[in-house]
């Protein structure tokens, strides 16, 4: 059996539009994951983020973050030891939002958090630490790596 000019018009048409069905069916079964359900309204707080940074920034030392066996420590600046700290800490996953997990906030004395590291996946993550000291609210992001 030989093609003519017309099988062929009509076999490369079929071809495109399988492949049509298939690109359409491939892309209502991709997963999007967001880094927020609600980004509109976190848009809207974002000047909070800009402002906390700032105050961040200004303070004497930087938040820090070292990992041991066990535990994961953060410490906070050294000018909110003796505080009243309250607020809340977001382990962020870029890669899959299943790993990602909400904490509060409960610094000691010394204004330190220790977080159980089995309680952590591994894998890498954004450590974003919102927090409030006698009234005055800062924010903190910074990358993590758990092993």
């Amino acid at each position: 059996m030989t093609l003519n000019w017309g099988h062929k018009v009509t076999l490369g048409f079929s071809a495109f539009v399988i492949f049509m069905f298939f690109m359409v069916y491939k892309s209502m079964h991709t997963d999007f994951q967001l880094v927020s359900k609600e980004y509109y309204k976190d848009e809207l707080a974002y000047q909070q983020v800009i402002d906390g940074t700032k105050r961040a920034n200004e303070l004497s030392t930087t938040v820090s973050v070292a990992q041991s066996n066990e535990t994961v420590t953060i410490q906070l600046p050294e000018e909110l030891k003796g505080k009243k700290i309250s607020g809340n800490i977001w382990l962020y996953c870029p890669t899959d939002d299943k790993k990602d997990q909400r904490l509060t906030l409960t610094a000691d004395a010394d204004a330190r958090l220790q977080l159980e590291r089995k309680t952590i996946a591994a894998g890498n993550y954004v450590l974003k630490i919102n927090w409030t000291a006698d009234g005055t609210a800062f924010y903190n992001e910074q990358p993590l790596t758990v092993k």
